[in-house]
């Protein structure tokens, strides 16, 4: 056996927890102990985030042992990618103030290059004084000449005329198209992008821009060139919520892969050089697109389905489905993968199984463990998940996720977690880290799939436009009735929690509903609807597909803004029946934390019992694993003393 996978066997044997502690909320909170695990493009290297002696480290492997390693921190990594053999692309965000440039504080994002022969490691546009030191696109990687390259949207800054040599950022900044020598860093403008609007490229793995997509923000169209973008549109759309994308290379030569959610229904279209198009996966819902790592071109998708991949070969496909049979009563994503499927990473989650990655053969059948996302967490402390059919009071057929604690049991005490979004957005059974904290201390667990919810049709979908407030929230109400009518739980034991939308839908249930719940805990929640869209609309103005994302999801459109203030949990403080736990960090760029404090003062100012805790240093999606333990462990607590499971 490798050393490598000796190593992290052993780390599952020594941080499994004693005998007893089951209810620990610590191991549930940690950041996974290994993430986004990556093949390189033969296959002969992986590279993963992970924890070693308790240090988080970015790390690359080879033959078992690894080749590269270095200390991340609290740096918060969204992606990694393969450009070459030897070369690796990190994505990171940080939350900065751009007070002087954009006047706002932001997430934004880096790519760090690394590379694996000198083992150096540096930011992309490091050393370019004539460039943003941030990236605002990543576009595509090739092999030139021998040589790797990396494509990344830039903004390039004015020229300053004086004794010095200066740049500044220009009063109508756009994003271009550069390429990156990834060995030495150099920057080079490929093509220029457009003003009041944005453009997306796609760079072939030979380094040619294959297409150009520019949408304008005022009018809200779209349109799709061949090439670098000056010649006629082989495609054109008005969409003012910006529901359409360039995804990558179609499945042969001149053809583009777009992804259109502005009709009735979500199209996958290949687009032909003639302008021809062709719906493709009319059958999935798919949650990640899969292209050769050689030609680029589309080879199948990621899908949300129990499939978990589908292929256009019918070879590949064969070799996928015999795979993923021999892990019975578990759910399976395909992770990486080199060219051909010859070998795979995979993931294995569900039933007992708190997340095992796995390097397989398909064509073998050979399947070789290399670590646990949470190897503190045993079969006995993992709760299995199961999906549940019901029907809102409307007749819409919904379905959620049920997760019982490890014990099993009947009429239990129930925790309510609908998912953020809202629109867009679905849960599916896999291992919840925050849901299994509770699932672990006696509480059943329901993810409704509320209408807007992605994953099924796009009639479900389009069905939250204009309920926010409304029909999504008795959608969740009505699944708590439906798992209650069969006896698993007991609606009188009833928590609700979220986070993000499911925040605000926590609010609103002890508030806008009456009666349901015994306690709620909202993190990173919208309490004042009003104040949060005049937020947003100062942040980024009202001409932009966000603003009348917002207006068509509220209801604004149709009902006026006076809708607002109806579906704001702080219109209603006063007719909170139920405790309620705030949670917030003070660098969320999504939701400021101050939608939590105003609905802490309204709910003082009433009488009623809110607390508030305030995380210092965290985002709106918990990156840091300090705050994210510290959420668990403050929302935990709150329900045990609200609504105890004994």
């Amino acid at each position: 056996m490798h050393a490598f996978i000796l190593f992290c066997l052993a780390a599952v044997l020594t941080l499994a927890p004693q005998a007893g502690r089951a209810a620990d909320p610590t191991p549930y909170g940690k950041l996974p102990a290994i993430d986004d695990m990556r093949l390189s493009p033969s296959g002969a290297r992986f590279a993963f985030i992970g924890m070693v002696n308790d240090k988080r480290m970015l790390i690359a492997v080879q033959d078992g042992k690894a080749v590269f390693g270095t200390a991340i921190g609290d740096v918060k990594v969204r992606s990694l990618r393969w450009a070459s053999e030897d070369n690796l692309l990190v994505s990171i965000t940080k939350t900065e103030n751009l007070m002087v440039e954009f006047g706002t504080v932001m997430e934004l994002a880096s790519v760090l290059r690394i590379n694996l022969k000198d083992k150096s490691l540096a930011a992309i546009f490091q050393g370019v004084p004539s460039v943003a030191p941030r990236i605002f696109g990543m576009f595509g990687t090739a092999i030139d000449d021998g040589k790797p390259y990396g494509y990344f949207g830039g903004i390039t800054l004015e020229t300053v005329t004086g004794a010095r040599a200066a740049y500044r950022m220009g009063a109508n900044p756009k994003v271009d198209l550069y390429k990156i020598d990834l060995d030495t860093g150099k920057a080079r403008i490929e093509t220029q992008g457009v003003a009041d609007g944005s453009s997306d490229w796609l760079v072939t793995p030979q380094g040619k821009v294959a297409g150009t997509a520019i949408y304008d923000s005022k009018t809200g169209a779209w349109r799709l060139h061949a090439g670098e973008g000056r010649n006629k549109p082989l495609m054109e759309k008005v969409t003012p919520l910006r529901e359409i994308g360039l995804l990558g290379l179609g499945r042969t030569v001149g053809t583009l892969l777009v992804l259109d959610n502005s009709g009735e229904r979500d199209q996958v279209l290949e687009v032909k050089p003639d302008g021809s198009k062709e719906e493709l996966f009319k059958e999935f819902g798919i949650s990640e697109y899969l292209f050769d790592p050689a030609s680029g071109f589309l080879i199948g998708a990621k899908t949300t389905g129990r499939e978990s991949a589908t292929f256009f070969d019918p070879a590949l496909n064969a070799r996928w489905q015999s795979l993923i049979k021999t892990f019975p009563g578990r759910h399976v994503t395909l992770q990486s993968a080199s060219r051909n499927l010859d070998k795979v990473i995979i993931k294995s989650e569900g039933g007992r199984d708190s997340g095992t990655f796995w390097i397989a053969e398909p064509a073998t059948g050979k399947t070789t463990p290399v670590g646990s996302s949470y190897p503190a967490l045993r079969p006995p402390q993992v709760g299995e998940a199961q999906l549940v059919q019901y029907k809102a009071e409307d007749g819409l057929e919904l379905e959620a996720v049920l997760t019982l604690p490890p014990a099993g049991g009947k009429n239990l005490p129930v925790v309510v977690m609908p998912h953020g979004g809202p629109i867009g957005v679905h849960d599916e059974i896999g291992f919840d880290w925050w849901a299994q904290a509770f699932a672990a201390n006696g509480y059943a667990v329901l993810q409704p799939n509320y209408r807007g919810s992605s994953g099924y049709t796009t009639r479900l979908q389009d069905a939250g436009y204009g309920e926010w407030g409304k029909k999504m929230l008795s959608d969740i109400k009505d699944g708590l009735a439906a798992v209650a009518a069969q006896g698993t739980v007991d609606p009188k034991r009833a928590c609700i929690v979220g986070a993000s939308y499911g925040g605000y839908a926590a609010m609103a249930g002890v508030t806008l509903q009456q009666g349901l719940y015994k306690c709620a805990v909202a993190v990173s929640g919208i309490s004042d609807l009003r104040s949060f869209v005049q937020w947003r609309n100062e942040r980024y103005g009202t001409r932009n597909d966000g603003f009348r994302f917002y207006r068509a999801a509220l209801g604004i459109d149709k009902g006026g803004a006076g809708v607002m203030d109806e579906i704001s949990p702080i219109t209603y403080a006063k007719r909170a029946d139920a405790p309620l736990l705030l949670i917030h960090g003070k660098d969320d760029t999504v939701v400021p934390i101050a939608q939590s404090g105003a609905m802490e003062s309204a709910l003082e100012s009433a009488g009623k019992p809110v607390v508030l805790v305030r995380m210092e240093g965290e985002d709106h999606w918990m990156s840091r694993e300090a705050t994210r333990m510290t959420m668990v462990k403050e929302s935990l607590d709150f329900v045990l003393k609200h609504n105890p499971p004994n």
